[in-house]
């Protein structure tokens, strides 16, 4: 866990997972517990206790409210990481290179 201004912050592979104050009253629900897809292997980045977990989307950006007093994330390739309940961002994680910025692909 890192912290960003005294805001939780978590790397799961290319996932970054924030804790957040409120989800922005215009995000859409979203089907699943699927955080993000690997474009390479197929696996998934999802929370792994059915019914745990809410998504939703705003502006091109996903936000999650576990439900439960906690919920793991899992990914074949990466160790799991337990949130507790509560409101997070969650993004990909992208890179820098004179040419372009990039998303990070797992």
């Amino acid at each position: 866990m890192l912290a960003v201004e005294d805001t939780p912050m978590w790397r799961h592979g290319d996932v970054l997972i924030q804790s957040v104050k409120e989800i922005p009253s215009e995000a859409k629900s979203r089907p699943g517990a699927v955080l993000m897809r690997g474009e390479m292997t197929g696996h998934s980045h999802r929370i792994k206790e059915q019914g745990a977990c809410e998504l939703y989307e705003a502006a091109g950006t996903m936000y999650m409210k576990i439900l439960t007093d906690n919920a793991t994330l899992i990914h074949e390739e990466h160790h799991a990481i337990t949130l507790e309940r509560g409101l997070y961002k969650v993004w990909q994680q992208r890179e820098y290179t004179p040419q372009e910025i990039r998303r990070v692909y797992d």
